[in-house]
């Protein structure tokens, strides 16, 4: 089943399956360069993603990409992000075609531990509606 942006919750599993556009793309100071930071989005939320390795070069911004079995967690020095971790995948679906919105960007949501269920997470704010990485676009 494919999930919207808007749809995803922090979670240690790879279980999520959608599809969005890149918007932008920086090096990420840590790491020596062996990852980077993407801006990406559909047409219900925006996300930070995270490419490792090979996946720096191989995604541009204007790329629909679709990822399957990702993760959407906490990594050091990046914050809440989506990425496709050792058991998912990312490939690029085609260009320039899809409806986004940059906001809500849900990296910059503050999620806390469900009191019911220590499992699960659940919105307790919002810290930015737009990436406070990259610019709002024109």
């Amino acid at each position: 089943m494919q999930l919207f942006l808007k749809d995803i919750v922090p979670a240690a599993q790879n279980n999520i399956n959608t599809r969005f556009i890149i918007l932008d793309k920086a090096k990420s100071p840590a790491a020596n360069g062996k990852n980077c930071i993407a801006l990406a989005a559909d047409e219900t939320a925006a996300v930070h993603i995270q490419l490792w390795g090979d996946e720096c070069d191989a995604f541009e911004a204007g790329d629909i990409v679709k990822l399957t079995n990702g993760i959407f967690s906490y990594v050091r020095n990046n914050g809440l992000v989506l990425r496709a971790g050792k058991r998912g995948k990312m490939e690029k679906m085609g260009e320039f075609t899809v409806a986004f919105v940059e906001t809500p960007n849900i990296s910059e949501i503050q999620w806390n531990p469900d009191p019911e269920n220590p499992k699960r997470y659940i919105q307790s704010g919002v810290v930015s509606a737009y990436s406070r990485i990259f610019p709002p676009l024109p």
